[in-house]
């Protein structure tokens, strides 16, 4: 998705910029400015490279036709230092085909430093020698590499797409409120304490989840914000504590016609983005997904489906299977050539803490269709052919099987599965494979709390059909509730929500919520759900994800301008930070850190 930027108008700074010109210029007086990327003296000619964000133009001095003082001046140019030149556009005798301005560069006869620069901590250039700490506590450094900026560029483009395309579709953007009421379900909330309100607070929103049904009851039926929202939670590499979400809700529709709007906007920003054209995206059941691929995100970009063994390796007296509630394997392809140290390697990676695994077996699919494993002792060749089967498991393969507690089972074989299908190159970042995961639970259950929780937020509409489980079997209710899958990542979830008091009321008791605390937690909700409100449902896409994996990478540091590092810090500006005494006096708050470590 590339775009050809120019200057609107001449400023006094600059006529054109450094990415614009080229042999039609030839013989024009410019004037450019920007920083110099790099100074090339060889004694009687002096060459710049003048970067801005719109490229690299090459400037040229020399004894014949430049000042000896504008030489001079020349040789006292930095790295970085902030210059405007005037001069005459010239055939450049060595052209540059790698930049757009390769075939033209500019005799300057004026020379300003706007700025002088210090020595940059890491070179400024696509392939940088500074470390990911060390650029990011220079992040405005950081943003004049290509990589960067292009990422930031990028970013722009998609959000407009999505802009265009929600606005095509009589969607209104509304802004809702940042500092709003503090609420128990979700991950913690930062909180943001109210000088006029001694002792009280508001929390930042997770997300606009209650305004934007607000909004449905207030008869805005098409609604979307680009927001920002707010989770105190632990990081990774692809989470912040504030990201950005295309926030969406409808009124008077069903689940049917909101897959159908945001199928239509994924597809419309792989064809403006990407340009490639996508059919109907598969659907996949919340339980399908568990049992074939053993998370609620599969990237289908790839074969290794899990096959069960239970019923095929239950009955030889091999303990470790016996004794597990599911026993399940996957097919490598080409996977029967590695060795036993490879193979070794490979058991120690499903060791590792991060998985968990308390080992794996194995079985080599010959080529002449015979079978080699770790357990010939317990099975024959004949059991190890339905192995094969189960798993589509062809001569040449590698059978790799885990054993144990099914939930946990299922995530070490999923890791493992990511985890061979990027060592061989099958996780391919410019094919893109979009699929819907439907039916999800509504509840799930927590050990710590020993109680029900909403899977997605308290709000999620029970499908009609399943209500009757409420009391008997909670953990078997399904939800109205979709997540849209791209390539191993959700990029986007939702659900149709609750829209009467009495229904709203009945999950809160189920949730655990008494009912005056119900009514002190969401009572404006439930009190607007009296005045009319109509059937309503929506999604949220991750901005910052989506954008990523458009790009084609997985993590989204590099498509924020600012990001935090992994303990949640913004190492530039170096924030969290303490406030002073007469900042807590004010917000009436006393410190307690005894038993809290500072990060």
């Amino acid at each position: 998705m590339e775009t050809t930027l120019l200057l609107n108008k001449t400023t006094m700074y600059r006529s054109h910029t450094n990415g614009e010109l080229n042999l039609s210029n030839v013989g024009q007086e410019v004037t450019l400015s920007g920083w110099v990327q790099k100074v090339r003296d060889k004694g009687f000619v002096i060459w710049i490279d003048l970067r801005d964000r719109y490229g690299i133009t090459q400037l040229i001095l020399d004894e014949d036709r430049t000042d000896t003082s504008l030489l001079e001046k020349t040789k006292t140019l930095g790295r970085e230092f902030v210059i405007q030149i005037r001069g005459t556009v010239i055939e450049r005798q060595s052209k540059n085909d790698k930049i757009k301005t390769g075939a033209i560069e500019v005799l300057v006869s004026e020379m300003q430093v706007l700025n002088e620069a210090l020595l940059p901590p890491f070179t400024i250039e696509d392939e940088t020698d500074g470390g990911e700490e060390l650029r990011m506590k220079y992040r405005y450094l950081d943003i004049r590499r290509n990589p960067v900026k292009n990422s930031l560029i990028f970013r722009h483009q998609v959000t407009q797409e999505v802009r265009n395309f929600l606005s095509n579709q009589a969607f209104v953007e509304v802004e809702t409120p940042y500092l709003i009421k503090s609420t128990p379900e979700g991950a913690r909330d930062f909180v943001v304490p109210s000088r006029m309100n001694s002792g009280q607070f508001y929390a930042l929103p997770q997300s606009p989840q209650t305004f934007k049904q607000l909004l449905m009851v207030g008869g805005m039926d098409k609604y979307f914000q680009i927001v920002k929202c707010f989770r105190d939670e632990d990081l990774r590499a692809d989470r912040q504590p504030e990201f950005t979400q295309i926030d969406c809700e409808m009124a008077f529709v069903e689940q049917e016609d909101i897959l159908d709007v945001f199928e239509g906007l994924t597809r419309h920003l792989l064809q403006k983005v990407n340009n490639i054209e996508i059919g109907d995206f598969p659907r996949m059941t919340f339980d399908h997904a568990m049992k074939t691929y053993g998370n609620d995100k599969p990237d289908i970009r790839f074969g290794m489906e899990f096959g069960e063994l239970n019923t095929i390796s239950k009955h030889r007296n091999f303990k470790i299977f016996d004794e597990a509630e599911l026993v399940v394997g996957i097919a490598v392809p080409g996977g029967a050539s590695y060795t036993r140290k490879e193979i070794d390697k490979l058991v120690d990676w499903v060791k590792r803490p991060q998985i968990g695994a308390l080992g794996m077996i194995y079985v080599k699919c010959n080529e002449d269709g015979s079978f080699k494993s770790s357990v010939d002792k317990f099975y024959d060749q004949e059991d190890l052919a339905k192995w094969a089967k189960e798993t589509n498991a062809k001569a040449g393969d590698l059978i790799c099987v885990l054993s144990g507690q099914t939930s946990k089972v299922r995530a070490q074989m999923s890791a493992l599965r990511m985890e061979l299908a990027e060592r061989l190159g099958l996780r391919n970042p410019k094919e893109f494979a979009p699929l819907w995961v439907v039916d999800f639970p509504l509840l799930e259950w927590d050990e710590d709390s020993a109680r029900y929780h909403a899977m997605h937020h308290p709000f999620t509409s029970p499908k009609p059909e399943d209500m009757h489980l409420l009391d008997s079997d909670p953990g078997k209710v399904r939800a109205n509730a979709y997540d849209l899958v791209l390539n191993g990542n959700e990029i986007g979830g939702g659900s149709i929500r609750i829209h009467d008091k009495k229904t709203q009321a009945l999950l809160f008791e189920h949730l655990g919520f008494r009912p005056e605390e119900a009514e002190e937690q969401f009572g404006f909700l439930l009190n607007a759900f009296e005045y009319g409100a109509p059937p309503h449902g929506g999604l949220a896409f991750g901005l910052d994800r989506l954008v990523a994996i458009l790009a084609g990478k997985e993590t989204i540091r590099d498509f924020i301008a600012f990001p935090k590092n992994n303990s949640g810090r913004d190492v530039m500006i170096d924030a969290p930070s303490k406030l002073d005494d007469s900042q807590l006096t004010e917000l009436s708050l006393q410190l307690n850190l005894a038993e809290h470590k500072e990060v």
